[in-house]
């Protein structure tokens, strides 16, 4: 009952003050001042009179104390603008710095060097390799070696040990069979159109490259210019210690439009015993007749059985799955048509034989 009168009173005083600030005619500045402390003075005492009613009860106190809280919280937020800019200045910093992307696919440049299996027999490596890196979502962290054949400058004149251990070349071949010692690079044929070899060797590998980027594999590419000063052993030991396949793109030095086939290991014992071909063989074997399905499924001709016998360099140096392609021959044509469709076969073929499915 007492606090029902308290609020009763309280009410009516701001009645009385609502209806004074509304109807009061305008008065001087003294008479302001003199208002003010009778209506002060008028509240205090109706305050205190209704203190006593309600007996001293303590819960007048706690009332006015929050009401005189709340004011005086009203008043300064009224008072004082509020500074929006430093709460700005703290969002803007609660913003993390914008991150570049990351590269999906870098490029390394990679060279010969002493500690590699077989680098003391290469005779030619002044240039870079470049080792092609895939971050993007779909790599599989495969490294496929491709080698645009031929491409050296100067090559021709200087040889280099046909087998690691010494021995003879077992078949004949652009090196004749019996010989220690081979061309180091040799030059290639020329198309029927007077086209380089390398000339066409080298977009053909080009567009692998991106065909595997696409697919999600690393590339290490032997060859991206006109030359490279990397001999067939350089190129071969380059692959060992990066790649797990090896490549190497060529076209026969026939004219009958021949089809594609890949150099086979022989079937020679003395040769497959040997280091390290011996580890090896059997892997390069099957990888090429998984270029050679994959290049007939895209629609290439392929050469008989799809395979020759041949003692190579790049075959007695390999410690991955190594092949040889032959694309063709002279008189094959060299379309840049014809090559995305040679990609497209060898892609399906690297995919075969590690498995991946799709053809990119």
């Amino acid at each position: 009952m007492k606090k029902k009168i308290l609020f009763m009173i309280l009410a009516c005083i701001t009645a009385l003050s609502i209806t004074s600030c509304e109807s009061a005619p305008a008065t001087t500045e003294n008479e302001t001042s003199a208002a003010a402390e009778s209506s002060i003075e008028t509240v205090t005492d109706e305050s205190v009179t209704a203190q006593e009613a309600l007996g001293n009860d303590s819960s007048l106190s706690d009332v006015s104390t929050a009401v005189a809280d709340t004011s005086v919280a009203d008043s300064s937020t009224s008072a004082v603008p509020a500074d929006t800019s430093t709460a700005a200045e703290a969002q803007d910093a609660s913003v993390a710095p914008e991150i570049a992307p990351q590269e999906t696919i870098t490029q390394t440049p990679v060279y010969l060097t002493d500690d590699m299996e077989f680098a003391s027999f290469s005779q030619i490596h002044s240039d870079a390799a470049i080792l092609y890196e895939n971050h993007k979502s779909n790599s599989n962290g495969i490294t496929i070696c491709v080698n645009a054949g031929h491409g050296t400058n100067g090559g021709e004149s200087v040889r280099t040990q046909c087998h690691p251990d010494g021995t003879p070349k077992v078949t004949g071949g652009s090196t004749s069979e019996g010989s220690t010692t081979a061309t180091a690079v040799a030059s290639g044929m020329t198309f029927l159109d007077g086209t380089e070899e390398r000339a066409v060797t080298l977009p053909a590998a080009i567009i692998l490259k991106d065909r595997l980027l696409d697919a999600g594999y690393n590339v290490l590419m032997i060859r991206e210019t006109e030359d490279v000063q990397l001999d067939n052993i350089a190129r071969t030991v380059l692959a060992n210690t990066y790649a797990q396949a090896h490549v190497a793109l060529h076209w026969d030095s026939t004219e009958s439009d021949k089809g594609a086939y890949y150099m086979k290991v022989p079937s020679v014992d003395s040769y497959k015993s040997m280091y390290p071909v011996s580890e090896t063989w059997e892997k390069s074997d099957q990888f090429g007749e998984c270029l050679v399905q994959g290049l007939g499924q895209a629609g290439r001709s392929i050469f008989e059985s799809g395979s020759i016998e041949m003692d190579l360099t790049q075959t007695s140096y390999s410690k991955v799955p190594s092949i040889d392609i032959e694309l063709g021959d002279r008189a094959s044509d060299h379309s840049d048509e014809t090559l995305q469709n040679i990609a497209e076969g060898l892609l399906m073929g690297i995919n075969a034989y590690f498995g991946i499915g799709g053809q990119g």
